[in-house]
């Protein structure tokens, strides 16, 4: 076995570990309760709770010459680590909570130099937590998709082209949804009819979607509206209780590798890539803006819709 087929074997039992720790509490009233506050801000709720303290014992049994970034406790680990891991216990803890399919576990690895970003990511697994089917990919080394009985599969990305018949879904969790809205509004408003907008909860369940082809294309931009609109900066913190709370790198770190290894286009809200982008971090300064989509065309496309919407944006005061 290769290195990097084995450090894909280590995440894979890591995020089926996670997945049994975690499966049962799916639907419970008892997992919303808030437990705290997340490194970025987010609200932690009791589910997030009991994975952290799964990883955590887990990193420190069976890998405890890794290192570990997780959503919730932020940089783990030996001060100078063989690798280090890039973890999400839930992606999507209130579709868990409420006992929806939209929840995974997502990780990814990468190498311990002083700065690793997104391209540094040399191996990533994300697995539904509700139906065990598994997405996972290598650096150079191509991707793979299996459901829980074994059986591949498909890989169909989208072949559309146009906006109208456009399934696609946004992050919506502590976005302010007047400014989103508004930005987005050609989107929305154009696939609103023939297509469909989806608020699903999981970036990497969502982004998943394009690999299978039940979706189009995934939008994410408010670091995007913050940097081209500075003053908007407040409404988000309004809605975030205080922090800004867009996709962090743990969000995409690993569904990032797994498009690119199955050449899905994936980039920031401008166009440009994010293989720069620092990967361990969680506050404002590393947050990203994300399309991604079933093909170059459509990407080309939505970017130029983003960016006209970015570019006449007018923030209307509160009263």
């Amino acid at each position: 076995m290769g290195a990097l087929a084995e450090i894909g074997e280590h995440l894979i039992k890591l995020a089926a570990g996670l997945r049994e720790v975690v499966l049962p509490f799916l639907g419970l009233h008892a997992a919303r309760q808030n437990a705290g506050v997340a490194v970025g801000g987010d609200v932690t709720f009791e589910i997030d709770e009991t994975a952290e303290t799964y990883l955590a014992a887990y990193m420190a049994r069976e890998l405890p010459g890794w290192a570990y970034y997780s959503e919730d406790r932020g940089l783990q680990g030996p001060a100078q680590p063989e690798l280090v891991l890039v973890v999400d216990p839930i992606d999507g803890t209130r579709p868990a909570a409420a006992g929806f399919e939209a929840a995974c576990v997502s990780i990814a690895a990468v190498p311990p130099v002083p700065v690793p970003t997104m391209g540094d990511v040399v191996a990533g697994v994300v697995q539904e937590i509700k139906t065990g089917d598994l997405f996972w990919a290598g650096k150079g080394d191509g991707f793979g998709m299996r459901r829980a009985d074994g059986a591949e599969i498909p890989f169909v990305p989208s072949p559309r082209a146009d906006l109208e018949g456009l399934f696609w879904t946004l992050g919506f969790r502590g976005r302010p949804a007047v400014v989103l809205a508004s930005v987005l509004e050609e989107l929305i408003d154009t696939s609103s009819v023939r297509g469909a907008v989806f608020d699903i909860g999981s970036a990497t369940y969502s982004i998943t979607r394009l690999l299978t082809g039940q979706l189009d294309a995934y939008v994410d931009i408010g670091p995007a509206i913050i940097a081209a609109h500075p003053e908007t900066e407040a409404e988000f913190r309004r809605v975030g209780l205080g922090a800004v709370l867009c996709n962090s790198p743990y969000d995409l770190a690993a569904v990032h590798l797994i498009c690119r290894e199955a050449g899905l286009p994936v980039s920031d809200a401008d166009g440009s890539l994010l293989d720069g982008r620092p990967v361990l971090g969680s506050d404002a300064g590393y947050q990203l803006a994300c399309i991604a989509s079933g093909n170059g065309e459509l990407q080309a496309m939505l970017v130029e819709a983003v960016q006209r919407g970015i570019t006449d944006y007018r923030m209307v005061p509160r009263p």
